[in-house]
């Protein structure tokens, strides 16, 4: 399981992020974990040294990060930590980055402007149906800003600009706000036009603009939810759930008039919804109105993918036999983008957790049905489209979460069926993968119901395994009962069995699970020990989800519980 773990670390100006993807041959990588620490090295950059305060703050969230990839188990040789504009232009970036290496074992990779370029446009490509369009992407970072131009994932031009969201927030540009806002645009036009930027991009031309920083996804979804016509309610937010990654020139000017308003009540609205990245979103907006202007881009792609995802693409080229697809899988991609439209990063990741379950179930479904094909009860085979709606379904069941929690699976079925989000997708496999974000919790599917009278009867069997196997990954996971990196999935006589690898392997006495909740094998009665560890409402849910799994395999399913062990 291991060799298809990959992590990334990206030490930025504005803050230091981890993630960690699970990827599949040739051209798919599923978001793990994200986490994101608040070291903002860009406050040192007028001394252009790492300060010893921020060399503390720096290695005590990167031992986090290094304890984090050490128990999902990435391999060391999956792991990259690169770092950017304030580690680039440091006088004693050697010394910060020798202290790193002894403290955690990184190697840190101090990218060039170019290098940071290419990976952030990677990264967008695995995000963005954009691989045979000639893009730009602007990627604004702390404490600078790259440039690449590019098609099917080859770069004709890079440029990086040392202009950040950061560092022109710390820069004294006046006293009054309409003068500093005044003259931070004049510096950042004169910056811009002096670097031959303008004479490139025209050159070289493009097709698509594309957007792949955290300051470009902050003001996309300042429009997406009415930052600057003062609205952002969730009826509002519904009605314009078709939009789609991207805004214009004029509703961009919308969002950056608001935040140079000028006022206590705007910063305090400001605080509210930009959150930590209020303290430059100012002059994060102001810079990329500029490029547009300076550029002529109209509209922006937005990615919610950059640089990290980029380094990840990279990795997977070099360690793939046959390399990385980087346009193997245009339906996945429309998959994240919806999961990511609703959710952002961290429900996103763990709905991630939940497919990965799922897949671990369904794995091991068909292992051993080929290992025992008498005695597992499969009334249709399983193939890999269908392991594809599964997943597809676990990574889209809770975006109806938005709304609030009441009836959000419902809420996740009118999403998916209401806005065209999933490209490549027939409507028949569109239906199939919403109704199973609607039946992943609460009453069962009944397959007399008008919704499934399109099904044949081959598909609504298979329907019913695939509901089985999600209803339960999603009560594990959301209970925090198993992870998938634990799991093994067996069957015997007694029936299938779920149980933690770890646990399990302690054991020397014939291999058996010290112990298996609800359910009887046999005859014998085994011990609820999930009332043991858990709350009550969970084992309900777990029972609720045994049964069906039952009534589906006629068969029952054992699982072990994550803390008791037996003598």
């Amino acid at each position: 399981m291991a060799d298809n773990l990959f992590a990334a670390i990206d030490i930025g100006t504005n803050a230091f992020k981890l993630l960690i993807v699970q990827a599949h041959h040739p051209g798919k990588f599923v978001p793990l974990l994200t986490v994101k620490e608040p070291v903002v090295l860009g406050r040192d950059s007028s001394s252009s040294t790492i300060s010893t305060h921020s060399q503390h703050l720096s290695l005590i969230s990167l031992k986090k990060f290094s304890e984090l990839i050490q128990t999902h188990r990435v391999p060391s040789l999956h792991t990259r930590c690169v770092a950017t504009s304030a580690v680039r232009e440091a006088r004693n970036k050697a010394q910060f980055i020798d202290s790193v290496a002894e403290t955690t074992g990184f190697e840190v990779e101090v990218l060039s402007g170019e290098q940071e370029a290419r990976f952030s446009y990677l990264g967008a490509l695995q995000f963005l149906p954009v691989f045979e369009k000639l893009v730009l992407n602007v990627d604004i970072g702390g404490g600078s800003t790259e440039f690449a131009i590019g098609s099917r994932g080859k770069v004709d031009f890079c440029l990086s600009l040392k202009l950040g969201h950061v560092t022109l927030t710390q820069q004294n540009f006046g006293d009054e706000e309409a003068e500093r806002v005044l003259n931070m645009r004049e510096y950042v036009r004169k910056v811009v036009k002096e670097s031959g930027l303008v004479e490139k991009v025209k050159n070289f031309g493009f097709e698509v603009a594309l957007g792949s920083s955290g300051t470009t996804r902050a003001i996309e979804k300042a429009v997406f939810k009415g930052y600057g016509l003062d609205f952002a309610d969730n009826e509002a937010l519904f009605r314009e759930c078709k939009r789609d990654w991207r805004f214009s020139r004029e509703e961009l000017k919308s969002v950056v008039d608001r935040l140079c308003k000028g006022g206590e009540g705007q910063k305090v609205r400001r605080d509210g919804f930009f959150k930590r990245r209020s303290e430059s979103i100012v002059a994060g907006g102001i810079l990329l109105e500029e490029i547009f202007d300076l550029i002529g881009v109209k509209e922006i792609l937005v990615s919610g993918y950059g640089l990290r995802e980029g380094v990840i693409a990279d990795t997977l080229a070099k360690v793939f036999d046959g390399g990385y697809d980087l346009n193997a899988n245009a339906r996945f991609r429309s998959l994240l983008r919806l999961a990511t439209r609703f959710n952002g990063k961290k429900k996103t990741t763990s709905a991630a957790e939940s497919s990965s379950i799922a897949r671990e179930i369904f794995e091991g479904l068909r292992k051993c049905k080929e290992r025992d094909n008498n005695g597992v009860n499969l009334t249709v085979p399983l193939d890999d489209k269908d392991l594809e709606y599964l997943e597809a379904a676990c990574l889209l069941h809770n975006i109806g979460l938005f709304t609030g929690k009441k009836s959000y699976h419902k809420q996740s079925y009118h999403i998916i069926m209401n806005g065209n989000h999933l490209h490549g997708y027939s409507a028949e496999e569109v239906k199939f993968i919403a109704l199973l974000t609607r039946h992943h919790r609460k009453k069962l599917p009944k397959f007399d119901d008008s919704s499934f009278n399109e099904f044949g009867e081959e598909a609504k069997q298979k329907f019913r395994v695939l509901c089985a196997i999600i209803r339960l990954s999603v009560v594990l996971h959301q209970n925090g009962y198993i992870s998938y990196r634990e799991m093994d999935f067996s069957h015997s006589h007694e029936g299938f069995k779920l149980v933690k690898r770890d646990e399990w392997s302690k054991r020397k006495e014939d291999r058996v699970p010290p112990c298996w909740v609800i359910g009887e094998a046999r005859g014998q009665t085994l011990l609820p020990v999930v009332e043991q560890c858990t709350a009550d409402n969970f084992e309900v849910e777990l029972r609720h989800e045994l049964d069906y799994f039952k009534k589906v395999f006629k068969q029952e399913l054992f699982v072990k519980t994550p803390s008791f062990s037996s003598n």
